[in-house]
Protein backbone atom coordinates (compact mmCIF):
# COMPACT_ATOMS: atom_id res chain seq x y z
CA UNK A 1 0.00 0.00 0.00
CA UNK A 2 1.25 3.40 -0.89
CA UNK A 3 0.24 6.66 1.54
CA UNK A 4 0.17 10.01 1.12
CA UNK A 5 -0.15 12.20 4.45
CA UNK A 6 -0.90 16.32 4.87
CA UNK A 7 -0.34 17.78 8.01
CA UNK A 8 2.45 14.49 8.41
CA UNK A 9 5.17 16.85 10.41
CA UNK A 10 2.33 17.82 13.19
CA UNK A 11 1.87 16.92 16.58
CA UNK A 12 -0.65 14.21 15.55
CA UNK A 13 0.45 13.84 12.02
CA UNK A 14 3.70 12.65 13.07
CA UNK A 15 2.87 10.05 15.34
CA UNK A 16 0.71 8.60 12.19
CA UNK A 17 3.70 8.42 10.00
CA UNK A 18 5.49 7.15 12.58
CA UNK A 19 3.21 4.01 12.83
CA UNK A 20 3.12 4.18 8.68
CA UNK A 21 6.41 3.67 8.42
CA UNK A 22 6.81 1.01 10.64
CA UNK A 23 3.98 -0.53 9.04
CA UNK A 24 4.75 -4.12 7.20
CA UNK A 25 1.95 -3.24 4.81
CA UNK A 26 2.87 0.23 3.83
CA UNK A 27 5.59 0.51 0.85
CA UNK A 28 6.18 4.15 0.60
CA UNK A 29 5.10 6.97 2.58
CA UNK A 30 4.97 10.45 1.17
CA UNK A 31 4.20 13.11 3.36
CA UNK A 32 2.90 16.83 2.52
CA UNK A 33 5.78 19.26 3.83
CA UNK A 34 5.35 23.22 3.66
CA UNK A 35 9.23 24.03 5.20
CA UNK A 36 10.83 22.25 7.95
CA UNK A 37 10.56 18.28 8.63
CA UNK A 38 10.23 18.95 11.77
CA UNK A 39 9.24 15.40 13.79
CA UNK A 40 9.59 14.05 10.35
CA UNK A 41 13.45 14.74 10.09
CA UNK A 42 15.69 11.83 9.32
CA UNK A 43 12.80 9.23 8.98
CA UNK A 44 12.25 7.17 5.79
CA UNK A 45 9.41 8.58 4.14
CA UNK A 46 9.06 10.43 0.39
CA UNK A 47 9.04 14.37 0.92
CA UNK A 48 6.52 15.95 -1.21
CA UNK A 49 7.33 20.23 -0.99
CA UNK A 50 4.28 22.45 -1.16
CA UNK A 51 1.33 22.92 0.64
CA UNK A 52 -2.48 22.33 0.30
CA UNK A 53 -2.56 24.78 -2.72
CA UNK A 54 0.16 23.27 -4.67
CA UNK A 55 -2.29 21.37 -7.24
CA UNK A 56 0.76 20.26 -9.95
CA UNK A 57 3.26 18.29 -6.74
CA UNK A 58 0.09 17.15 -5.00
CA UNK A 59 -1.56 15.91 -8.64
CA UNK A 60 2.27 14.33 -9.54
CA UNK A 61 2.53 12.93 -5.52
CA UNK A 62 -0.60 10.85 -5.66
CA UNK A 63 0.17 8.68 -8.71
CA UNK A 64 -0.08 5.23 -7.64
CA UNK A 65 -1.43 6.26 -3.95
CA UNK A 66 -3.58 4.16 -2.66
CA UNK A 67 -5.15 6.20 1.20
CA UNK A 68 -4.91 9.73 1.28
CA UNK A 69 -4.38 10.38 5.28
CA UNK A 70 -5.88 14.28 5.56
CA UNK A 71 -4.44 15.85 8.82
CA UNK A 72 -3.34 19.48 7.61
CA UNK A 73 -5.39 22.33 9.37
CA UNK A 74 -5.43 25.63 11.00
CA UNK A 75 -6.72 25.28 14.08
CA UNK A 76 -6.33 29.63 15.25
CA UNK A 77 -6.42 32.59 13.25
CA UNK A 78 -8.19 35.54 13.39
CA UNK A 79 -11.07 35.49 10.63
CA UNK A 80 -13.40 33.24 9.24
CA UNK A 81 -12.02 33.43 5.93
CA UNK A 82 -8.41 32.10 6.92
CA UNK A 83 -10.02 29.27 8.01
CA UNK A 84 -12.33 28.52 5.26
CA UNK A 85 -9.08 28.98 2.58
CA UNK A 86 -7.02 26.60 4.88
CA UNK A 87 -9.57 24.05 6.37
CA UNK A 88 -12.18 24.19 3.32
CA UNK A 89 -10.50 25.50 0.27
CA UNK A 90 -7.99 23.34 0.61
CA UNK A 91 -9.54 19.69 1.26
CA UNK A 92 -11.98 20.37 -1.23
CA UNK A 93 -8.67 21.04 -3.97
CA UNK A 94 -7.06 17.62 -2.02
CA UNK A 95 -10.95 15.88 -2.87
CA UNK A 96 -10.90 16.95 -6.94
CA UNK A 97 -7.11 15.75 -7.17
CA UNK A 98 -8.00 12.41 -5.34
CA UNK A 99 -10.85 11.53 -7.54
CA UNK A 100 -9.18 12.63 -10.35
CA UNK A 101 -6.11 10.28 -9.49
CA UNK A 102 -9.04 7.12 -8.46
CA UNK A 103 -7.46 7.13 -4.70
CA UNK A 104 -9.61 3.83 -3.32
CA UNK A 105 -9.73 5.61 0.83
CA UNK A 106 -9.75 8.88 2.15
CA UNK A 107 -9.23 9.42 6.04
CA UNK A 108 -10.21 13.05 7.12
CA UNK A 109 -9.60 14.22 10.49
CA UNK A 110 -12.50 16.78 11.63
CA UNK A 111 -13.37 18.01 15.05
CA UNK A 112 -15.39 17.42 17.77
CA UNK A 113 -15.79 21.33 17.57
CA UNK A 114 -17.69 20.72 14.14
CA UNK A 115 -20.44 19.33 15.98
CA UNK A 116 -20.40 21.86 18.83
CA UNK A 117 -20.63 21.53 22.86
CA UNK A 118 -22.60 18.75 24.40
CA UNK A 119 -25.81 19.72 26.76
CA UNK A 120 -25.34 17.14 29.42
CA UNK A 121 -24.95 14.06 27.30
CA UNK A 122 -22.17 13.24 25.38
CA UNK A 123 -23.41 13.87 21.04
CA UNK A 124 -23.36 11.04 18.96
CA UNK A 125 -23.26 11.24 15.31
CA UNK A 126 -26.88 11.35 14.86
CA UNK A 127 -26.63 14.93 17.01
CA UNK A 128 -27.39 18.02 14.59
CA UNK A 129 -24.24 20.20 14.49
CA UNK A 130 -23.97 23.34 15.89
CA UNK A 131 -20.59 24.81 16.06
CA UNK A 132 -19.71 28.01 18.10
CA UNK A 133 -16.36 29.20 16.94
CA UNK A 134 -14.65 29.79 13.49
CA UNK A 135 -12.67 26.82 13.79
CA UNK A 136 -15.78 24.67 14.32
CA UNK A 137 -17.63 26.66 11.18
CA UNK A 138 -14.59 25.38 8.83
CA UNK A 139 -14.69 22.15 9.67
CA UNK A 140 -18.95 21.89 9.95
CA UNK A 141 -18.29 23.53 6.26
CA UNK A 142 -15.41 21.04 5.67
CA UNK A 143 -17.52 17.90 6.18
CA UNK A 144 -19.97 19.12 3.99
CA UNK A 145 -18.34 20.07 1.01
CA UNK A 146 -17.09 16.18 1.45
CA UNK A 147 -20.48 14.75 1.15
CA UNK A 148 -21.08 16.77 -1.95
CA UNK A 149 -17.79 16.33 -3.97
CA UNK A 150 -17.22 12.39 -2.71
CA UNK A 151 -16.53 9.80 -5.13
CA UNK A 152 -19.80 7.45 -4.54
CA UNK A 153 -17.09 4.46 -5.22
CA UNK A 154 -14.75 6.08 -2.97
CA UNK A 155 -14.81 5.35 1.11
CA UNK A 156 -13.97 8.07 2.53
CA UNK A 157 -14.40 8.35 6.30
CA UNK A 158 -14.15 11.34 8.31
CA UNK A 159 -13.03 11.45 12.20
CA UNK A 160 -14.19 13.87 15.46
CA UNK A 161 -11.69 13.85 18.21
CA UNK A 162 -12.17 15.93 20.94
CA UNK A 163 -8.95 17.38 22.32
CA UNK A 164 -5.96 15.57 21.76
CA UNK A 165 -3.03 15.38 23.85
CA UNK A 166 0.67 13.36 24.19
CA UNK A 167 3.83 13.91 23.41
CA UNK A 168 5.00 16.53 20.99
CA UNK A 169 2.03 18.36 21.85
CA UNK A 170 2.09 21.96 22.75
CA UNK A 171 -0.56 23.53 23.33
CA UNK A 172 -2.62 21.37 26.21
CA UNK A 173 1.09 21.14 27.07
CA UNK A 174 0.74 25.40 28.30
CA UNK A 175 -1.93 24.14 31.75
CA UNK A 176 0.58 21.49 32.38
CA UNK A 177 3.17 23.87 32.23
CA UNK A 178 1.75 25.57 34.63
CA UNK A 179 0.40 22.84 37.34
CA UNK A 180 4.74 22.03 36.88
CA UNK A 181 4.90 25.40 38.27
CA UNK A 182 2.20 24.90 41.16
CA UNK A 183 -0.60 26.74 39.60
CA UNK A 184 -3.65 24.88 37.66
CA UNK A 185 -6.14 27.58 36.51
CA UNK A 186 -9.42 25.26 35.99
CA UNK A 187 -13.00 27.10 34.43
CA UNK A 188 -15.98 26.59 36.06
CA UNK A 189 -15.91 24.69 39.73
CA UNK A 190 -13.85 21.62 38.28
CA UNK A 191 -16.33 19.36 38.30
CA UNK A 192 -18.18 21.16 35.37
CA UNK A 193 -17.76 22.01 32.52
CA UNK A 194 -17.02 18.08 31.57
CA UNK A 195 -14.88 17.34 28.69
CA UNK A 196 -13.84 14.29 26.21
CA UNK A 197 -10.14 14.00 25.50
CA UNK A 198 -7.99 11.55 23.45
CA UNK A 199 -4.87 10.27 23.92
CA UNK A 200 -2.59 10.48 20.93
CA UNK A 201 -1.90 7.03 20.46
CA UNK A 202 -5.77 6.35 20.56
CA UNK A 203 -6.80 8.49 18.48
CA UNK A 204 -4.20 6.77 15.83
CA UNK A 205 -5.28 3.70 16.33
CA UNK A 206 -8.59 4.51 15.07
CA UNK A 207 -7.14 6.60 12.33
CA UNK A 208 -5.46 3.19 11.41
CA UNK A 209 -8.53 0.95 11.75
CA UNK A 210 -10.34 4.35 9.66
CA UNK A 211 -7.75 3.17 6.37
CA UNK A 212 -9.21 -0.15 6.99
CA UNK A 213 -12.42 0.08 6.39
CA UNK A 214 -13.85 -0.69 2.65
CA UNK A 215 -17.61 0.74 3.10
CA UNK A 216 -17.96 3.29 -0.03
CA UNK A 217 -19.45 6.46 1.01
CA UNK A 218 -18.71 8.67 3.69
CA UNK A 219 -18.87 7.84 7.35
CA UNK A 220 -18.10 9.75 10.27
CA UNK A 221 -17.20 8.60 13.85
CA UNK A 222 -16.66 10.47 17.18
CA UNK A 223 -13.18 9.12 18.51
CA UNK A 224 -12.59 9.92 22.42
CA UNK A 225 -10.76 8.85 25.05
CA UNK A 226 -12.58 5.91 27.76
CA UNK A 227 -14.75 7.67 29.43
CA UNK A 228 -15.35 11.64 30.27
CA UNK A 229 -13.40 13.62 32.53
CA UNK A 230 -13.04 16.86 34.29
CA UNK A 231 -10.43 19.36 35.06
CA UNK A 232 -10.39 18.30 38.90
CA UNK A 233 -9.12 14.53 37.57
CA UNK A 234 -6.73 16.21 35.37
CA UNK A 235 -4.90 18.25 37.61
CA UNK A 236 -5.27 15.74 40.46
CA UNK A 237 -3.16 13.11 38.22
CA UNK A 238 -0.63 15.78 37.21
CA UNK A 239 -0.43 16.28 40.65
CA UNK A 240 0.07 12.37 41.62
CA UNK A 241 2.94 11.95 38.49
CA UNK A 242 5.17 15.22 39.28
CA UNK A 243 4.69 14.71 42.63
CA UNK A 244 4.26 18.27 43.48
CA UNK A 245 1.55 20.30 45.28
CA UNK A 246 -0.73 21.76 42.82
CA UNK A 247 -3.11 24.70 43.92
CA UNK A 248 -6.22 25.12 42.09
CA UNK A 249 -7.39 28.72 40.59
CA UNK A 250 -10.72 28.24 39.69
CA UNK A 251 -11.78 31.15 37.27
CA UNK A 252 -15.75 31.74 36.78
CA UNK A 253 -16.58 31.27 33.26
CA UNK A 254 -17.46 35.26 32.28
CA UNK A 255 -14.35 36.04 33.61
CA UNK A 256 -12.82 34.07 31.07
CA UNK A 257 -14.13 35.76 28.35
CA UNK A 258 -12.30 38.75 29.89
CA UNK A 259 -8.91 37.15 30.62
CA UNK A 260 -8.93 35.79 26.76
CA UNK A 261 -9.84 39.39 25.47
CA UNK A 262 -7.07 40.87 27.23
CA UNK A 263 -4.40 38.32 26.06
CA UNK A 264 -5.83 38.78 22.42
CA UNK A 265 -5.47 42.45 22.26
CA UNK A 266 -1.93 42.33 24.21
CA UNK A 267 -0.57 40.06 21.44
CA UNK A 268 -2.16 41.75 18.48
CA UNK A 269 0.61 44.57 19.25
CA UNK A 270 3.32 42.02 18.45
CA UNK A 271 1.52 41.08 15.47
CA UNK A 272 0.56 37.91 16.73
CA UNK A 273 -2.38 36.11 17.39
CA UNK A 274 -2.64 33.75 20.29
CA UNK A 275 -3.50 30.08 21.92
CA UNK A 276 -5.78 31.78 23.91
CA UNK A 277 -7.76 34.13 22.21
CA UNK A 278 -11.80 35.04 22.48
CA UNK A 279 -12.63 32.61 20.24
CA UNK A 280 -11.09 29.62 22.61
CA UNK A 281 -13.11 31.26 25.37
CA UNK A 282 -16.27 30.44 23.88
CA UNK A 283 -15.24 26.86 23.61
CA UNK A 284 -13.60 26.60 27.37
CA UNK A 285 -16.55 27.95 29.22
CA UNK A 286 -18.61 24.90 27.53
CA UNK A 287 -19.05 21.23 27.86
CA UNK A 288 -17.37 19.32 25.39
CA UNK A 289 -18.57 15.15 25.25
CA UNK A 290 -19.08 12.75 22.83
CA UNK A 291 -20.13 8.96 22.70
CA UNK A 292 -16.74 6.30 20.46
CA UNK A 293 -19.76 3.88 20.08
CA UNK A 294 -20.03 4.36 16.62
CA UNK A 295 -16.67 3.76 15.90
CA UNK A 296 -16.28 0.78 18.75
CA UNK A 297 -19.07 -1.42 16.62
CA UNK A 298 -18.38 -0.28 13.57
CA UNK A 299 -14.17 0.33 13.43
CA UNK A 300 -13.59 -1.98 15.61
CA UNK A 301 -11.84 0.89 17.82
CA UNK A 302 -11.35 0.23 21.86
CA UNK A 303 -9.12 2.73 23.47
CA UNK A 304 -6.13 1.36 25.23
CA UNK A 305 -4.90 4.26 27.45
CA UNK A 306 -6.65 5.24 30.43
CA UNK A 307 -6.68 9.09 31.44
CA UNK A 308 -3.96 8.75 34.08
CA UNK A 309 -1.96 6.20 32.05
CA UNK A 310 -2.49 8.74 28.78
CA UNK A 311 -1.38 11.90 31.00
CA UNK A 312 1.43 10.18 33.12
CA UNK A 313 3.56 9.09 29.29
CA UNK A 314 2.94 12.62 28.06
CA UNK A 315 4.33 14.12 31.19
CA UNK A 316 7.63 11.75 31.71
CA UNK A 317 7.72 12.63 27.49
CA UNK A 318 7.61 16.42 28.54
CA UNK A 319 10.30 16.03 31.58
CA UNK A 320 12.71 13.42 29.18
CA UNK A 321 12.55 15.92 26.34
CA UNK A 322 12.91 18.96 28.94
CA UNK A 323 10.05 20.51 27.93
CA UNK A 324 9.14 20.60 31.86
Amino acid sequence: MNVFVTGGTGFIGSHLTDRLIESPLVNEVKCLVRSSEKWLEGKNFTKVKGDLHSIRSIEEALKGVDTIFHLAAMVKAPSQKEFTHANVDATENLMHLAKKAEVKKMVILSSLAAAGPSQGKPLTEKDTMNPVSMYGRSKKEMEEMVHKLADPKMSVTILRPPAVYGPREDQIFTLFKMMNKGIAPIVGDGEHPRLSIVYVHDLIQAIMKAADQTKSGVNTYFISGESVANWNEIKDIVTTVLNRNVRPIKIPPNWVKKIAGAIETSASFFGSYPVINREKANEMILEWTCSHQKAVDELGYQPEYSLEEGISRTLRWYKKHNWL
